[in-house]
Protein backbone atom coordinates (compact mmCIF):
# COMPACT_ATOMS: atom_id res chain seq x y z
CA UNK A 1 0.00 0.00 0.00
CA UNK A 2 1.63 3.49 -0.83
CA UNK A 3 0.71 7.05 -0.05
CA UNK A 4 0.17 9.45 3.00
CA UNK A 5 -0.60 7.76 6.35
CA UNK A 6 -3.20 10.09 7.87
CA UNK A 7 -2.32 10.85 11.21
CA UNK A 8 -5.26 11.90 13.65
CA UNK A 9 -5.08 14.70 15.67
CA UNK A 10 -4.90 14.33 19.76
CA UNK A 11 -8.61 15.33 19.34
CA UNK A 12 -9.55 12.38 18.05
CA UNK A 13 -7.54 10.57 19.72
CA UNK A 14 -8.60 11.44 23.04
CA UNK A 15 -12.51 10.95 22.07
CA UNK A 16 -11.52 7.17 21.94
CA UNK A 17 -12.06 5.41 25.25
CA UNK A 18 -8.99 5.96 27.53
CA UNK A 19 -7.31 2.58 28.42
CA UNK A 20 -4.21 3.68 30.25
CA UNK A 21 -3.43 6.89 32.00
CA UNK A 22 -2.99 9.62 32.79
CA UNK A 23 0.50 8.58 33.80
CA UNK A 24 3.15 10.58 34.77
CA UNK A 25 6.67 9.64 32.88
CA UNK A 26 8.87 8.67 35.50
CA UNK A 27 12.45 8.96 35.38
CA UNK A 28 12.80 5.57 35.77
CA UNK A 29 11.88 5.66 31.94
CA UNK A 30 14.37 7.76 30.64
CA UNK A 31 16.90 6.68 28.00
CA UNK A 32 20.70 8.06 26.86
CA UNK A 33 18.41 10.39 24.74
CA UNK A 34 17.27 12.39 27.43
CA UNK A 35 13.18 11.04 26.70
CA UNK A 36 10.90 7.62 27.44
CA UNK A 37 12.58 4.54 25.96
CA UNK A 38 11.14 2.87 23.44
CA UNK A 39 10.34 -0.12 25.67
CA UNK A 40 7.93 1.96 28.06
CA UNK A 41 5.90 2.68 24.49
CA UNK A 42 5.86 -0.99 23.61
CA UNK A 43 4.44 -2.03 26.69
CA UNK A 44 2.10 0.54 27.82
CA UNK A 45 0.63 0.22 24.27
CA UNK A 46 0.37 -3.82 24.64
CA UNK A 47 -1.07 -3.18 28.20
CA UNK A 48 -3.49 -1.05 27.28
CA UNK A 49 -4.52 -3.90 24.11
CA UNK A 50 -4.45 -6.36 26.65
CA UNK A 51 -7.30 -4.38 29.16
CA UNK A 52 -9.73 -4.31 26.12
CA UNK A 53 -8.94 -7.75 25.25
CA UNK A 54 -9.86 -8.97 29.12
CA UNK A 55 -13.10 -6.78 29.17
CA UNK A 56 -13.87 -8.38 26.34
CA UNK A 57 -13.49 -11.89 28.45
CA UNK A 58 -10.23 -13.19 27.57
CA UNK A 59 -8.68 -13.65 30.62
CA UNK A 60 -6.55 -16.44 32.75
CA UNK A 61 -9.99 -17.86 33.71
CA UNK A 62 -11.11 -17.96 29.87
CA UNK A 63 -7.43 -19.57 28.92
CA UNK A 64 -7.88 -22.12 31.63
CA UNK A 65 -11.86 -23.04 31.22
CA UNK A 66 -11.63 -22.67 27.55
CA UNK A 67 -8.40 -23.68 26.48
CA UNK A 68 -7.86 -21.19 24.26
CA UNK A 69 -5.99 -17.60 24.12
CA UNK A 70 -4.27 -14.97 21.89
CA UNK A 71 -1.09 -14.97 19.97
CA UNK A 72 0.55 -12.06 18.84
CA UNK A 73 0.64 -12.55 14.82
CA UNK A 74 2.04 -8.93 14.12
CA UNK A 75 2.49 -5.96 15.41
CA UNK A 76 4.03 -2.66 14.16
CA UNK A 77 5.07 0.25 16.19
CA UNK A 78 5.31 3.72 14.56
CA UNK A 79 6.87 6.81 16.36
CA UNK A 80 5.66 10.47 16.17
CA UNK A 81 6.75 12.58 18.45
CA UNK A 82 9.08 11.92 22.00
CA UNK A 83 7.66 11.71 25.58
CA UNK A 84 10.51 13.26 28.14
CA UNK A 85 10.49 12.70 31.76
CA UNK A 86 7.55 14.63 33.58
CA UNK A 87 4.81 15.11 31.33
CA UNK A 88 1.62 13.31 31.48
CA UNK A 89 0.38 10.31 28.89
CA UNK A 90 -2.20 8.61 28.34
CA UNK A 91 -2.83 5.30 26.20
CA UNK A 92 -5.93 4.63 23.93
CA UNK A 93 -7.02 1.59 21.82
CA UNK A 94 -9.22 1.21 18.61
CA UNK A 95 -10.23 -1.60 16.98
CA UNK A 96 -9.58 -1.94 12.72
CA UNK A 97 -11.16 -5.51 11.97
CA UNK A 98 -11.86 -8.96 13.06
CA UNK A 99 -12.78 -12.51 10.99
CA UNK A 100 -13.41 -15.60 13.11
CA UNK A 101 -10.05 -16.05 14.49
CA UNK A 102 -8.19 -12.84 14.09
CA UNK A 103 -8.48 -9.59 15.69
CA UNK A 104 -6.00 -6.13 14.22
CA UNK A 105 -6.34 -3.08 16.38
CA UNK A 106 -4.32 -0.26 17.08
CA UNK A 107 -2.95 1.08 20.85
CA UNK A 108 -2.45 5.20 20.17
CA UNK A 109 -0.39 6.67 22.95
CA UNK A 110 -0.79 10.71 23.32
CA UNK A 111 1.50 12.67 25.32
CA UNK A 112 -1.36 14.86 27.11
CA UNK A 113 1.18 17.57 27.81
CA UNK A 114 2.15 18.43 24.75
CA UNK A 115 -1.03 17.40 23.20
CA UNK A 116 0.56 15.12 20.28
CA UNK A 117 0.40 11.59 18.98
CA UNK A 118 3.34 9.95 20.23
CA UNK A 119 2.95 6.47 18.89
CA UNK A 120 0.52 3.93 17.71
CA UNK A 121 1.18 0.03 18.52
CA UNK A 122 -0.42 -1.89 15.36
CA UNK A 123 -1.45 -5.50 16.04
CA UNK A 124 -2.96 -8.59 14.84
CA UNK A 125 -4.39 -10.96 17.50
CA UNK A 126 -4.55 -14.57 16.40
CA UNK A 127 -7.18 -16.53 18.56
CA UNK A 128 -5.76 -20.16 19.26
CA UNK A 129 -6.43 -23.53 20.77
CA UNK A 130 -3.82 -23.27 23.10
CA UNK A 131 -3.38 -27.56 23.56
CA UNK A 132 -2.99 -28.09 19.62
CA UNK A 133 -0.92 -24.24 19.12
CA UNK A 134 -3.01 -23.55 16.14
CA UNK A 135 -5.49 -21.07 15.28
CA UNK A 136 -9.19 -21.45 16.66
CA UNK A 137 -12.64 -19.63 15.67
CA UNK A 138 -13.88 -17.62 18.40
CA UNK A 139 -16.98 -18.82 20.27
CA UNK A 140 -20.45 -16.98 19.59
CA UNK A 141 -20.07 -15.06 23.12
CA UNK A 142 -16.34 -14.09 22.67
CA UNK A 143 -16.95 -12.86 19.16
CA UNK A 144 -20.11 -11.05 19.93
CA UNK A 145 -17.87 -9.56 22.82
CA UNK A 146 -15.01 -8.81 20.83
CA UNK A 147 -17.61 -6.89 18.44
CA UNK A 148 -18.89 -4.86 21.32
CA UNK A 149 -15.50 -3.33 22.34
CA UNK A 150 -14.36 -2.44 18.89
CA UNK A 151 -18.11 -0.95 18.27
CA UNK A 152 -16.80 1.46 21.29
CA UNK A 153 -14.20 2.54 19.20
CA UNK A 154 -15.75 3.35 15.78
CA UNK A 155 -14.79 6.81 15.08
CA UNK A 156 -15.39 8.87 11.66
CA UNK A 157 -11.78 8.79 10.86
CA UNK A 158 -9.14 6.20 8.89
CA UNK A 159 -7.03 4.09 11.12
CA UNK A 160 -3.28 5.44 10.85
CA UNK A 161 -2.35 1.69 9.76
CA UNK A 162 1.04 0.63 8.32
CA UNK A 163 -0.96 -0.95 5.45
CA UNK A 164 1.27 -4.03 5.28
CA UNK A 165 -1.19 -5.94 8.44
CA UNK A 166 -4.51 -7.05 7.64
CA UNK A 167 -7.22 -9.44 8.53
CA UNK A 168 -6.65 -12.25 6.03
CA UNK A 169 -10.04 -13.97 5.24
Amino acid sequence: MTGTISIPSYEQVVALPRELGPITVPEAYRDENDHMNVTHYFSLCVSAATGVFERAGITDEYRATRGTGFFTGEHHIRYYSENRVGQQISVHVRGVDRSDKVVHAMALLVNDTTRRLSCTLELIAVHVDLHSRTAAAFASDTAAAIDRELASTAVDWPAPICGAMRVRR
